[in-house]
């Protein structure tokens, strides 16, 4: 097994980053020929997905997560703390903390148009998110 702690520091709410060579580059320090990549983002207003990393889906996607948790609607976490980001815990939530990849023959098995992403999701953006990357298999 392999761990490695991959930071990653966002601007503002809606940034989705391109975690994928990073992720590579884990894969290669492991060593490990063929497994499993999980990822873990430690936080509860960010998220962990796969996406063709292009504008246009980028977009797409940001439009739908505020179709799905909409700014304008009262939040009850926003009533209970104050801190405005009640529809980025729904959204974090929505799509989830972790991700799992195969790892075949030294590389990252991801389709064609297939990127690692982080959603940076909180209102309160501009923020350092850690991202647990383990590496099992042989």
């Amino acid at each position: 097994m392999y761990r490695k702690e991959l930071r990653v520091t966002t601007a503002r709410e809606g940034d989705i980053i391109d975690l994928t060579e990073e992720v590579r580059k884990a894969v290669r320090e492991s060593g490990i020929r063929d497994g499993l990549v999980h990822l873990f983002v430690q936080h509860s207003t960010a998220a962990l997905t796969t996406i063709e990393f292009e504008k246009g889906v980028l977009a797409d996607m940001q439009r739908a997560l505020s179709v799905l948790a909409p700014d304008d609607l009262p939040y009850a976490h926003n009533t209970r703390w104050g801190d405005g980001n009640g529809r980025s815990h729904v959204k974090a939530a929505l799509v989830g903390p972790s991700l799992t990849v195969p790892v075949g023959n030294g590389e990252l098995l991801c389709g064609t148009w297939q990127q690692v992403v982080l959603l940076e999701l909180d209102t309160n953006a501009g923020r350092t998110r850690t991202v647990t990357c383990t590496i099992t298999g042989e």
